[in-house]
């Protein structure tokens, strides 16, 4: 099992399967599809998580639309395979038992990725450590913290009692398996016979671990108090080496990353800028997200590209070729999308959507920078874009985390909205927002709406599956698609032509400028000019879903992060 080359993910979500509701969102996601484009590419990677048993949470909304959140019920063993194998992680002073239950990922030749999902819930253990796997996300500080320690201390000791003791990188993937660099440094000093670690282990640590950090704002990241840490963790070494695990008085997991990595890099080229701003004495690179084209292509465009673009599985950047497609089975192939989403759209929420009226799919948590209500910004101009530009329809799905009420309210307002819209445009809000829902709509929709406020989109990967699709984006100018816009190319921009967009622009000129897109361009264009609008689905799929794939992404972290020479990380003074 050993390979000096293999590289440790670790993620605390990871999205696999629609069945196994072990991811919240696009992190999860984004982390499943690194995986599969790794085992495409025979990159030997082995993926850490947690078994959420309980899962993010299944969404109901009552007749009001305020969202209310059950437990996910799922079988564990239908999907995974149990290993014998236990480690253990010390919390409160007591042992905390751990079991690995194995998936493996199969890529295009297939060579296979192991993916052990970590699990507390086991005899041994009390009745509330068993549950601290349970929920992602979930409950308080404390449980947050629990998981962590679980993840990270715990999930490098079951990688070495499962046998893998060569690993050449620890790629920690956001800051919540952040503490692995503890047990890391547990193992340096033994490694040379002493029984504290020093500041010569700091430095081989160091050169173990790379870094993806993914939030664009300081309030995202994790910070605990550090009398809650001592007592969950019981460890000196917090207080000994303050520079490396603390932030103004906290323990700041993504300091701790960041001070042990030889390799930062953000997920877009604004959000790495943004994070040398956050983190100045830090460089920080950028690996700007993607997507595994074959996971997200839908059935009728994957038969498309096996017909015309062979080897498009294997290398992605075969995509590059699709202009050269047939207009006619492209749109064919859309349609074919289009009417498997509608189908599920009308007969979950009874809208009775019609496919020849253009669809405008959104999709993305509910938060207040996410922006769900920029399009009903201006309800009567809406409305009379509907009546004299084109008819419309407007397909919503996500989630509100449990303790978010303004994301409750995002949802709510929207179900009001579509009362208020009824008689002129039709609008289906779609619950329990997972991977094969996210398949049918980035597939099935004609234009991809997006409007975070910027700068705090760090990548988004949603427009890219649509591409992958496609299907063009019209969105604000933040995250990838400020590397993915070509203006009437391959989507719109909403806001000042050529200008990125910034925290100081108001939602009311944003709202302008999407109506006036909408009745403008894109709506003609569907309706009298469809050569026209092909053409940009063609330059979607070409341009933008060849480059923004986790093929080339992988092949960056392998060049970037994975090899062998000096890090390129802050030089650290003690």
């Amino acid at each position: 099992m050993n390979d000096s080359r293999a590289i440790a993910y670790f993620s605390m979500e990871i999205g696999l399967e629609a069945g196994m509701p072990t991811y919240a969102g696009g992190l999860g996601l984004l982390a499943g599809d690194m995986i599969r484009a790794a085992a495409d590419l025979k990159v030997p990677l082995i993926a850490v998580t947690l078994l959420h048993r309980k899962g993010y949470f299944y969404q109901l909304l009552d007749a009001s639309g305020w969202q209310h959140e059950e437990a996910v019920e799922w079988a564990v063993d239908d999907f995974l395979q149990e290993l014998p194998q236990r480690a253990a992680v010390t919390i409160e002073g007591r042992d905390v038992h751990i079991r690995a239950w194995k998936y493996e990922v199969a890529g295009v030749s297939g060579f296979k990725i192991p993916v052990y999902f970590l699990d507390t819930d086991l005899p041994e253990n009390s009745v509330e450590d068993r549950a601290l796997t349970h929920y992602l996300y979930g409950k308080d500080q404390r449980y947050r913290l629990c998981q962590e320690v679980i993840l990270g201390i715990g999930g490098v000791r079951m990688l070495r009692v499962l046998g893998h003791d060569e690993i050449a990188r620890f790629h920690m993937n956001e800051g919540h398996s952040s503490l692995l660099t503890l047990e890391l440094l547990d193992e340096a000093a033994r490694k040379a016979r002493r029984s504290s670690i020093t500041r010569d282990d700091i430095a081989v640590v160091r050169e173990q671990c790379v870094f993806t950090t993914h939030t664009p704002v300081p309030a995202g990241h994790d910070q605990f108090p550090m009398e809650l840490v001592e007592r969950v963790l019981g460890r000196r070494e917090i207080y000994d080496y303050k520079d490396v695990f603390c932030c103004e008085g906290l323990f700041n997991p993504t300091f701790l990353a960041l001070n042990l990595s030889r390799y930062v890099n953000g997920v877009a080229r604004k959000h790495a800028e943004i994070s040398r701003s956050m983190f100045a004495r830090y460089a920080i690179d950028a690996i700007t997200n993607g997507v595994h084209a074959a996971t997200w292509a839908a059935p009728s465009f994957q038969a498309l590209y096996d017909r015309y673009l062979p080897g498009w599985r294997q290398d992605n950047f075969s995509l590059r070729s699709a202009l050269s497609l047939p207009q006619l089975e492209v749109w064919e192939a859309h349609i074919q999308a289009k009417k498997a989403l509608l189908h599920y759209v009308n007969r979950e929420t009874n809208a009775g959507m019609d496919v020849d009226v253009l669809t405008i799919g959104f999709a993305r948590r509910a938060a207040a920078y996410k922006r769900w209500e920029l399009i009903f910004t201006d309800l009567e101009r809406l409305k009379k874009i509907a009546r004299q530009a084109g008819n419309l329809q407007l397909i919503f799905a996500g989630k509100a985390h449990p303790q978010d009420q303004g994301g409750k309210e995002q949802i709510q307002r929207l179900v009001q909205a579509k009362e208020a819209l009824k008689l002129e445009i039709k609008i289906a809000y779609l619950a329990n927002y997972d991977m094969e829902l996210a398949k049918l709509m980035t597939s099935g929709v004609d234009i991809w709406l997006n409007t975070p406020q910027p700068p705090l989109e760090a990548s988004g990967t949603s427009g890219m599956k649509a591409a992958i699709n496609g299907v063009p984006s019209l969105s604000v100018l933040d995250g990838w698609w400020i590397e993915g816009h070509i203006e009437g190319v391959t989507g719109w921009a909403i806001g000042e032509e050529g200008r990125e967009a910034s925290a100081s622009h108001d939602s009311v000129t944003e709202a302008t400028s999407l109506y006036d897109k909408l009745e403008r361009i894109i709506l003609p264009m569907f309706y009298r000019e469809r050569d026209r609008f092909l053409t940009v689905m063609l330059h979607a799929i070409a341009l933008n879903g060849s480059f923004f794939n986790a093929h080339r992404m992988v092949k960056q972290y392998v060049l970037n992060a994975y090899a062998q020479q000096p890090g390129n990380h802050k030089v650290f003074a003690g």
